[in-house]
């Protein structure tokens, strides 16, 4: 096999791997970023459906009449 081929695949690979790792800590960061925003909201977990501090039955029903 030519030298310059298995240079070629070798720097294709090594491309391929720096950019999975780049993804995989993008993700890791905005997974990060998620977690601070839903803390600084006070929901806690992404499915939380009622705010933080709040009795049950709060915001519930709203009746508007403009």
């Amino acid at each position: 096999m030519d030298m310059s081929l298995v240079s070629g695949l070798v720097a294709a690979q090594s491309g391929n791997l720096r950019a999975q790792v780049a993804t995989t800590v993008l993700k890791s960061s905005l997974d990060a970023e998620k977690s601070a925003v839903m803390t600084l909201l006070g929901t806690g977990e992404p499915n939380a459906s009622s705010p933080a501090n709040v009795a049950a039955g709060i915001g519930g029903n709203l009746d508007v009449i403009a």
